[in-house]
């Protein structure tokens, strides 16, 4: 393998949403950098989602603040074509020097100088630093207990395409966070019968007294929350924007023939178990949606808006036969259950990342993005530095403030004292030509050549 010796400065590791946001802020700053993905741009909005996924959020709010989408209306949800071709767009848009088709195979420090060794599928290349745009979709999970169910059909939401994918029978679907949701509504909708497993989850009206939730976050302050509620670490948010948007409610989708189960506990001989728990789910998640709608309401009152009444909104069904007397254990041949669907979220991988970067679990150390690890930065991540980190805007302002250390950086490197600069201008001063090895000498120390 070859080292590519080029004039980049900074390493940027994915061309998604977040290594186009930050290309576009060290493009406007002046600092040389370089954008390898191993795909395409924003490949995983085309062939790592389903066929009918469309963005959770509306396009005035799921985009980056200098472009618009093309021929869609702002109130809309951007099919998953579309989020792609607007992150091409948008990287044409500044002319972002990303290279396709290059995957990064192992970053490592340099010994006795600065910056990191970069290997990748096509080749060697140094930088003085790295970021890890690689965003936290990177490994889907599967429990370990999906190996006690059999040989049933068994797939990913990341795998799952549409209902023709699956062989005749009825479904499971394992976590009703919005792609679970999702999925089940989909697959009810064809014709299957569905089970949905159930665990905990916070239920936002899809909009409220005539402005979308993402609306309500923003005016509330929640998008800008630094910390995590403590226990929330593994809640799932059920929110769809599948035909034309609409809030979420578990009740009406077991009217609609929706099975409704706990929390898938076990597999054993072709029984599966659930925990006793589904009620007590759908109550907390009930909770979650009136204290938004709570929330919302003292905002209006305290700024005096002039925003419609909603009383339907706090209209709450009764509870379904399935909730009322729950299954806690399903033969999964008498009820013709042949498939099974784990939307049950990912983890991220790092192996490839050899650098100390991280704590004893794995996980990685950083401020705001900027690593322990000097010259290492990771975006994109959820709660990176707040709860929008990981949505399409949310990771624009993380990665500004991420070029901004890296401008800060890169001067005080570019710092001289007073003899290095009495050295320079004697060297200018010569007539054999040094004045230009002056510039270079001063250009290599910025990172540049």
């Amino acid at each position: 393998m070859t080292v590519e010796r080029t004039s980049i400065d900074t390493l940027v590791v994915g061309a998604g949403q977040a290594g186009v946001a930050m290309s576009e802020h060290l493009s406007k700053l002046g600092v040389p950098h370089l954008v390898l993905e191993r795909d395409r741009i924003a490949e995983r909005w085309r062939t790592g989602r389903w066929d009918s996924l469309v963005a959770n959020g509306p396009a005035w709010h799921d985009r980056f603040p200098n472009l618009e989408f093309d021929n869609l209306d702002p109130d809309a949800f951007a099919s998953k074509e579309q989020v792609a071709d607007y992150f091409v767009a948008y990287a044409r848009k500044f002319d972002a020097p990303i290279r396709t088709g290059v995957e990064v195979k192992k970053v490592v420090r340099n010994a006795g100088r600065q910056g990191f060794t970069i290997e990748t599928s096509k080749g060697t290349i140094e930088a003085n630093r790295v970021v890890v745009a690689t965003g936290p979709f990177q490994r889907p999970v599967i429990p370990p207990i999906a190996s006690g169910a059999g040989n049933l059909t068994q797939i990913h939401s990341a795998d799952y395409r549409n209902p023709g994918q699956l062989p005749e029978g009825a479904v499971l679907v394992v976590g009703a966070g919005s792609s679970g949701v999702q999925i089940a509504d989909e697959l009810q909708r064809a014709g299957k019968q569905v089970y949905l497993s159930v665990g905990a989850h916070d239920r936002p009206p899809r909009a409220y007294r005539g402005r979308d939730f993402c609306w309500w976050l923003g005016v509330l302050g929640e998008w800008d929350a630094e910390v995590m509620k403590p226990g929330r670490e593994h809640v799932t948010i059920a929110v769809s924007g599948a035909r034309g948007g609409h809030t979420v409610d578990f009740r009406r989708l077991a009217d609609k023939g929706i099975t409704l189960v706990g929390l898938t506990k076990s597999f054993d001989d072709g029984v599966v178990t659930f925990e006793s728990d589904l009620a007590v789910n759908i109550a907390r998640g009930d909770e979650n949606y009136l204290s938004l709608l709570n929330a919302a309401d003292a905002y209006v009152a305290r700024n005096g808006l002039d925003l419609p009444e909603d009383p339907e909104a706090r209209a709450i069904p009764s509870d379904p036969e399935c909730v009322t007397h729950p299954i806690l254990d399903l033969d999964l041949a008498k009820a013709g259950v042949t498939s099974i669907i784990w939307a049950t979220g990912y983890a991220v991988d790092f192996s490839w990342l050899n650098v100390d970067a991280f704590d004893e679990k794995g996980k990685p150390k950083h401020q705001r993005g900027v690593s322990r690890e000097p010259g290492i930065y990771f975006l994109g991540l959820p709660w990176l530095s707040r709860r929008g980190s990981a949505f399409i805007w949310g990771v624009w302002h993380d990665a500004r403030h991420i070029a901004d250390h890296i401008v800060t950086q890169r001067k005080y490197l570019a710092y001289r004292d007073a003899s290095q600069r009495h050295a320079d201008d004697h060297r200018e001063e010569s007539p054999d030509g040094a004045h230009r090895d002056s510039r270079v000498l001063k250009a290599s120390e910025m990172g540049v050549s």
